[in-house]
């Protein structure tokens, strides 16, 4: 059983939410997070805050594409009047038929240049240069071909990686708006739970503890704290949840407590929150892992935001049941084309999901070879 809730709002049943409804919902429900900017040094990893615009043309003037000679109009030889290297400026004027000058890969290209002769396709005999004849404009970058002024290169909600780095540096930009990564605390709740070394019987070791801060690393978040609650006595939970215990941090998730047995407290604890989003998961593994991937990454990309992440859908093929009135998350490998389980994915059990490519999402209504969403493990 998992619970989503915030801002001293009992929590709402969800047992008739459909699967995709649910990842909808808890995408929907946040407001992104206020904005800061960054230096590009810092940015990675972050995510855009507002659009990346191009501030002129890109490339901002006419460019050679190659090493060779920029020539002028009609067919060769060419007479070479100087040379231009990348970074470096043309001061002799506009290029005329039977000129030449020879020019570096991003020099700027003279006026009246016709096209770049690559150097390997040209032959120079003192100042004539020989080669064969181009189509006007061969192997020159033209001001603006990549980017208009003002076109944005980037939309708010981006992730920002190395690519988007070096564009933004290309742009001219030393800084960048970001949306801050969501600080997420998590709390293992058990007395069952051992964690560290192999567990006596009657008890079982954590396993939630390791699985969830990179998960939430994954999808955009940052784990500040991992603790372990007891169950018992009563009211330990509520010293974590309760109001005014939420310094410093934006979503609390709560392993296990989430049910309505008499050591389950988290349904209790939540009409005393305050402006703080908890998610609750169960305490079985592969049960929390389900809910993380269903709630806690779409609400961490809604924090930030981010799109709701589209899903693939690919064929499904082997020993597939769906469930009446459930989607049934199952863990297959992806050989590009189909997908196939695993096996292993009892709820307490990680097997399938330590080895699989993906967890399709498996609606009640699938049949045998159709296709279902993928999430893709990160």
């Amino acid at each position: 059983m998992t619970v989503l809730a915030t801002s001293a709002a009992t929590p709402t049943s969800c047992r008739d939410v459909a699967w995709t409804s649910a990842r909808e919902r808890a995408h929907a429900a946040p407001v992104p997070l206020p904005a800061t900017r960054v230096p590009l040094a810092d940015a990675a990893g972050f995510t855009l805050a507002g659009a990346l615009r191009s501030p002129q043309p890109m490339p901002g003037f006419d460019t050679a594409a190659m090493d060779g000679y920029a020539v002028g109009p009609g067919v060769g030889p060419w007479r070479v009047r100087g040379v231009v290297r990348a970074g470096g400026v043309w001061t002799g004027g506009t290029l005329h038929a039977g000129e030449a000058v020879g020019i570096s890969t991003g020099a700027p290209v003279p006026a009246g240049a016709h096209a770049v002769v690559p150097l390997e396709r040209a032959t120079r005999s003192g100042d004539l240069v020989h080669g064969p004849s181009a189509a006007e404009g061969r192997h020159i970058r033209r001001a603006g071909e990549d980017a208009p002024a003002g076109s944005v290169l980037a939309p708010a909600g981006t992730r920002i990686g190395p690519a988007l780095l070096g564009l933004a540096a290309a742009c001219g930009e030393d800084t960048l708006p970001v949306r801050p990564r969501p600080r997420v605390r998590v709390l293992v709740t058990g007395d069952e739970l051992t964690r560290a070394g192999r567990p006596a019987t009657g008890r079982v070791r954590d396993a939630l503890g390791p699985l969830l801060p990179p998960l939430i690393d994954a999808s955009g978040g940052e784990t500040v704290d991992v603790r372990h609650v007891p169950d018992r006595p009563v009211g330990s939970l509520r010293a974590c949840v309760g109001a005014g215990s939420y310094d410093g941090v934006d979503v609390t998730v709560v392993t296990g407590s989430t049910s309505v047995g008499v050591t389950d407290q988290l349904r209790l604890l939540l009409a005393e929150a305050d402006a703080h989003w908890v998610v609750g998961l169960p305490g079985n593994p592969y049960g929390a892992l389900v809910a993380a991937h269903t709630l806690l990454a779409p609400l961490l990309s809604g924090l930030l935001g981010r799109p709701l992440p589209a899903l693939p859908r690919i064929p499904l093929a082997g020993d597939i049941r769906p469930v009446p009135g459930r989607t049934r998350l199952v863990p297959v490998v992806w050989d590009g084309t189909t997908a196939r389980p695993v096996g292993g994915d009892r709820p307490a059990f990680l097997y399938g999901a330590a080895l699989a490519d993906a967890l399709a999402a498996v609606a009640p209504d699938w049949r045998p070879g159709q296709p279902a969403p993928l999430i893709l493990h990160h």
